[in-house]
């Protein structure tokens, strides 16, 4: 939709290397999902049946991130339409997702000196655990999560700041929420900024247990990007889950995620 309306010029990503991706995974997990030797049992958590085709999805996926990084810090914002992995521990994958590729991007941008610290901003209606863990015990590192308190994954992990939700909450209440906490990432002082921009708050999700409305996703949006622009980090928009009824209700929410990203960061 964006790239028709003449927004964004959409690059195919390079694969991240099995090396960056082990600065935040653990090597024998990377191997063993690449070589397809992971036991069955780590196979369904993570939810995907493996394939040549996931592995190529699943390296892309970092690889497209990493761009985005290089691209923010060059010009101050850089996107990318995969990403937001968050549930990928250290040493597994679950819930979709096969590698962290947010982690990654931090540590890869970390090891060249050019970041020492980062925030991540996650608002996917699921908690980003995986993230929550790699750097449960960074100083550096900054993971701020608002999500629905009783949905997945249901064994939460403590991030930097946490905001578990009820079931139903609206816009109104949302974003309440998000104003009170959103300053405390930029407070931080971070290098650079991520930003997981998952649309399955939406009402229509499925798998959302959450009553935002476009609209209201829209102003979430907006928040973020008006708070990033004025504090002048370079930051990095993924996206994240969606899963509504009819899909194309996800689909129009990512895409009015990146045409407001091009209104705020562009001036258009």
């Amino acid at each position: 939709m964006v790239e028709k309306e003449g927004l964004f010029q959409l690059e195919h990503s390079s694969l991240a290397d099995p090396d960056t991706v082990a600065l935040a995974h653990d090597p024998a997990y990377v191997t063993g999902f690449t070589t397809g030797t992971l036991p069955a049992v780590a196979m369904r958590r993570i939810g995907l049946p493996w394939s040549q085709v996931l592995v190529n999805r699943a390296f892309a996926s970092v690889g497209g991130t990493i761009s985005a990084s290089m691209h923010a810090l060059q010009y101050g914002w850089g996107a990318t339409l995969g990403g937001g992995t968050h549930h990928a521990f250290r040493s597994e994958g679950a819930g979709f997702c096969v590698f962290n590729d947010i982690a990654v991007s931090i540590q890869f941008l970390r090891k060249r000196g050019l970041i020492r610290r980062a925030a991540v901003i996650d608002l996917d209606v699921h908690q980003g655990d995986g993230t929550a863990e790699i750097f449960q015990n960074d100083p550096d590192v900054f993971t701020l999560s608002i999500h629905g308190e009783s949905n997945f994954p249901f064994r939460k992990k403590k991030s930097r700041l946490d905001v578990p939700l009820p079931d139903g909450v609206e816009d109104a209440a949302y974003l309440r929420h998000l104003d009170e906490v959103l300053p405390a990432a930029f407070a931080f002082k971070p290098d650079v900024v991520f930003y997981q921009s998952g649309v399955d708050p939406l009402a229509s999700d499925v798998l959302g247990r959450l009553s935002l409305t476009p609209a209201g996703l829209i102003a979430r949006d907006r928040r973020v990007f008006a708070a990033a622009r004025s504090f002048g980090a370079p930051f990095v928009l993924t996206s994240g889950g969606g899963y509504s009824r009819p899909i194309e209700l996800s689909a129009e929410a990512h895409a009015n995620t990146y045409r407001t990203a091009w209104e705020m960061f562009a001036g258009v």
